[in-house]
């Protein structure tokens, strides 16, 4: 008997190997699928994202699918080639297309058409390419004319295909296509496109397909695959365009990986007299007002609303205005449900939108949503409106207003219109915002004596320098062919809410024939020109100009604000003037009083001058007792604007060579007046001279060398003090040493203050409170690696980031934007770092700075004195280092008040 064997068999388990998962490169939207939503604006892009949320949330949005951001970006690191499979996915969400829709692509008997738009996470209106009506060829044109029974409308469209995708694709220069048409239009004695008959229209396919031919070799493509292919390759590839490269500089917009693109169902509002296409926003985008705002266009496709080949009617006259033949209720019905879905819409987005709709056949669909851009004065009343109509939270719409846009509430600017209908001449930096007017002065005696002679005119200067600052003040605005955003020209004419525009570098000087060339036009003292402030532009002629209109609205989210942020905002301020100015915006001091601003004027300079050009101390302390009246009385009229709130006074910074002239001719005036030898000037001059003042004798090392100069500001700020105190106004003066490298600087000059404030008091018999900080600039990087040895003898630290930038990057912020477009434009940098502050390096400084004065002396107090104490973005970083205060110019205490508190809420 055998007998079984326990042993048990072994077997082989056959391996399987599983292929990786493919990445999801397409996204659907539709009634049979939907894949995406509003929060993957990343991913499918912000039009792809929100065409499928307005699908789940029941509109009428005709399907599609979006090919992802993530495919663009593998486009370009590919080499400009479509990512692998990627077609594939493209080609199975087609067939779900044509399940959906009963058409099919290519189709000549009802043809599937489909438009092919970009879509970044950040809408860029325009800068990128569009093509409607993909997938007709010669034999689907006809199906479509069958379709629809409507051949008319089939070959409208066809034309439209080859003209856009001719342009967008192909590179044919649009006019090439607009000669044809004007042709025909001219055969057939008619002035309208919509006047063109069929055969017209049929005539003028196969014109454009012959230019197409002629301009590229290539004949139209027939297959309607390869249409699509190279139409979303086009898209991709205009996400590198110049327009939207710059584009994305200017909004500062970064990190993204590239365009989406959405591939839509067509619908077709040129069919007929119930069709019709149009763009409209659910509040007025200029105002704010809660009215539906918006235009629209009968028998049209949408690039006619936008390109204006047809003057398009206001959405409020459609009810009145829109009677179809066959519906003459069509303009009613439409228009009330786009009220609806308006009114749907900013419940479920909670925000303004951006709509564009068609109407097929009378049935509405929509095409697109998006956050709409609004002005300043439209995004204050709108988040105010909202909130009293409790869509949002006072927290939200303090979030949602850009703190930049405020400046355009608060400085005159171009009327739209007006502008519109200018070209302008050239673009340089938009240094300080606003809008001016005027002729052109070059010199800074010129624009002070025509402007006192009753003119107004530009100051137009290859630079600026601390000299000009009177004709600088007298002209209604700057214009300068070099320099940066922190330039001279800039920071002064910030500071006074002065229009500014700095580094217009194709602008020719001829400061001796009193001309410019822009160019290639020549421009003389006797001409006009207007400068844009807000974008840079520069304009021939005068542009009208319209006034700010501050509304309770402004006050309220001020007053939304203050409430929240944690920051205190400070003003840089040297006159009583620009103080008040700067406390009516809502200042809380002044965190940069400039002293070497007030030796500019009149007799000052010349006291200033024989001060730098007497030979010995008693010499120089003659001239000193001269300016120490006026520095008083400057000072006195500031503690009066400010009564009751700290003012930072920093001591004298520039070199001295900035205060003497440098021509021949001035030089021996300036000796003639002074009675010494024009040699001794001119000698003087030379001695002074500096490879590179920037790192040269300034700031402390003045105070070193010419302790004199120091008592003298410290007396006067002390005399006023005691002055202001006896009249019963509370002055809170804070002395800042500029430019400290080393503890030992502040040391000994904190000392002489120390003992000049005793010698004031004692000599004047002042035994009141007088409590007088003194704090050091912290714009050396060795300052802030050693703060922690700095803060032993400073009662408070700010951060000089203007200065703090240009020693950390090694660049001059005065030539930086030699090389800056460069850098921008390979995205060596993000931003300008001197507009925004740099928070992964500078930042360092800072950080490490606060960190360690505060190590040495708790509650050591904190500011920063420099540009970026206004701009947002460095407004956050400030908040989370944990400054006390940022300081800024009056014109953007608002901007800076509001942006705090959006940097304490995020």
């Amino acid at each position: 008997m055998a007998t079984k064997s326990t042993k048990k068999k072994t077997t082989t388990k056959k391996k399987t190997t599983r292929k990786p998962r493919a990445t999801k490169m397409v996204y659907s939207f539709g009634k049979t699928k939907t894949d995406g939503d509003a929060t993957m604006k990343l991913l499918i892009g912000g039009k792809g994202a929100n065409l499928a949320e307005m699908t789940s949330i029941g509109l009428p949005v005709p399907p599609g699918f979006t090919i992802t951001t993530e495919c663009c970006a593998e486009y370009y690191k590919q080499g400009k080639n479509l990512p692998k499979g990627m077609m594939d996915q493209v080609h199975t969400a087609v067939k779900l297309l044509e399940k959906e829709t009963g058409k099919k692509f290519g189709s000549n008997t009802n043809p599937l058409l489909m438009s092919v738009r970009s879509g970044a996470a950040v809408s860029m209106p325009g800068m990128m390419d569009t093509v409607l009506n993909l997938g007709l060829n010669d034999d689907a044109v006809v199906g479509l004319a069958n379709a629809s029974g409507n051949e008319r409308f089939a070959y409208d469209s066809y034309r439209r295909l080859i003209n856009m995708y001719g342009d967008v694709v192909m590179g044919v220069d649009h006019h090439a296509f607009e000669q044809e048409f004007d042709k025909i239009k001219k055969q057939q004695g008619v002035s309208a496109d919509t006047d063109v008959d069929v055969a017209g229209l049929i005539q003028l396919c196969d014109a454009y397909k012959r230019v197409v031919k002629r301009r590229t070799g290539r004949d139209f493509p027939q297959d309607p695959f390869e249409q699509l292919k190279l139409a979303v390759t086009a898209v991709f590839a205009s996400w590198n365009t110049t327009r939207a490269i710059r584009y994305r500089q200017i909004n500062e917009i970064f990190g993204l990986a590239g365009t989406a693109v959405n591939v839509q169902t067509m619908v077709f509002g040129n069919m007929g007299e119930d069709c019709g296409t149009g763009v409209a926003f659910t509040r007025d985008p200029s105002t704010g007002r809660n009215k539906f705002y918006g235009e629209f266009l009968v028998n049209a496709q949408g690039e006619d609303v936008v390109a204006g080949i047809r003057t398009p009617q206001p959405v409020e006259e459609m009810p009145k205005t829109w009677k179809a033949p066959n519906n003459k209720t069509i303009g009613k019905s439409v228009h009330a449900e786009l009220m609806k879905i308006k009114t749907k819409l900013e419940k479920h987005y909670k925000d303004v939108q951006d709509i564009e709709f068609t109407i097929e056949k009378g049935k509405l669909f929509m095409l697109q949503t998006r956050t709409g851009k609004r002005t300043g004065a439209a995004a204050v009343k709108i988040a105010c409106d909202m909130v009293k109509e409790k869509l949002i939270s006072e927290k939200t719409a303090i979030l949602r207003i850009p703190a930049g846009d405020l400046t355009q509430l608060l400085l005159p600017s171009f009327d739209p219109k007006a502008k519109a209908k200018s070209k302008a001449l050239t673009v340089g930096l938009p240094a300080s915002p606003g809008a001016a007017f005027g002729k052109l002065a070059f010199t800074a005696d010129e624009a002070v004596d025509r402007t006192h002679a009753g003119e107004k005119v530009l100051l137009v200067r290859k630079e600026t320098s601390p000299e000009d600052v009177d004709g600088m003040h007298s002209a209604a605005g700057i214009l300068t062919s070099t320099g940066g955003m922190t330039s001279h020209a800039a920071v002064v004419a910030r500071g006074w809410g002065k229009c500014c525009v700095a580094g217009a570098g194709t602008i020719q000087i001829d400061e001796k024939k009193r001309t410019i060339t822009v160019n290639g036009k020549k421009f003389t003292h006797k001409d006009v020109l207007s400068i844009d402030g807000s974008t840079g532009e520069v304009f021939a002629g005068e542009i009208a100009r319209v006034e700010p209109k501050l509304s309770g609205d402004f006050a309220t989210v001020m007053k939304w604000a203050d409430k929240h942020r944690t920051l205190k905002v400070r003003t840089n301020a040297d006159s009583p003037a620009d103080a008040k100015r700067a406390r009516d915006f809502g200042a809380q001091g002044i965190g940069l009083c400039r002293t070497e601003h007030m030796f500019f004027e009149g007799d000052r300079i010349l006291a200033m001058r024989e001060m730098i050009l007497a030979e010995d101390q008693p010499a120089r302390e003659k001239a000193l007792a001269k300016l120490l009246p006026y520095q008083r009385k400057d000072f006195e009229g500031i503690f009066k604007a400010m009564n009751g709130l700290p003012v930072t006074v920093r001591l004298l910074d520039p070199p001295l060579h900035e205060f003497l002239p440098h021509d021949a001719k001035s030089q021996s005036d300036l000796a003639k007046v002074l009675g010494v030898k024009a040699s001794a000037v001119k000698s003087r001059v030379a001695a002074l001279h500096e490879a590179n003042p920037m790192l040269g004798h300034r700031g402390c090392r003045l105070s070193i060398t010419y302790p004199e100069i120091l008592v003298m500001q410290v007396t006067a700020i002390v005399e006023a003090a005691i002055n202001c105190t006896k009249k019963k106004i509370k002055a809170i003066p804070e002395i800042m040493i500029p430019l400290v490298g080393t503890d030992k600087e502040l040391a000994v000059l904190r000392e002489l203050t120390e003992q000049t404030i005793a010698d004031v008091r004692k000599a004047k018999k002042f035994t009141g409170k007088l409590d007088i900080l003194i704090g050091t600039m912290i714009e050396i990087p060795r300052a802030a690696l050693t703060a922690d040895q700095v803060a032993k003898h400073a009662d408070f630290f700010s951060f000089g980031t203007n200065d703090l930038t240009q020693m950390t990057f090694g660049y001059s912020r005065d030539d930086i934007n030699g090389f800056l477009p460069d850098y921008l434009n390979q995205e060596i940098l993000e931003r300008d770092p001197f507009q925004t502050l740099d928070a992964t390096g500078v930042g360092q400084l800072v950080d490490a700075g606060v960190t360690k004065g505060r190590a040495t002396k708790k509650g050591l107090k904190c500011g920063i004195c420099g540009e970026h104490g206004g701009d947002p973005m460095s407004i956050q970083f400030c908040h989370s280092v944990g400054l006390d205060y940022v300081s800024c110019s009056p014109f953007r205490v608002p901007i800076a008040r509001l942006a705090a508190a959006q940097a304490a809420l995020s």
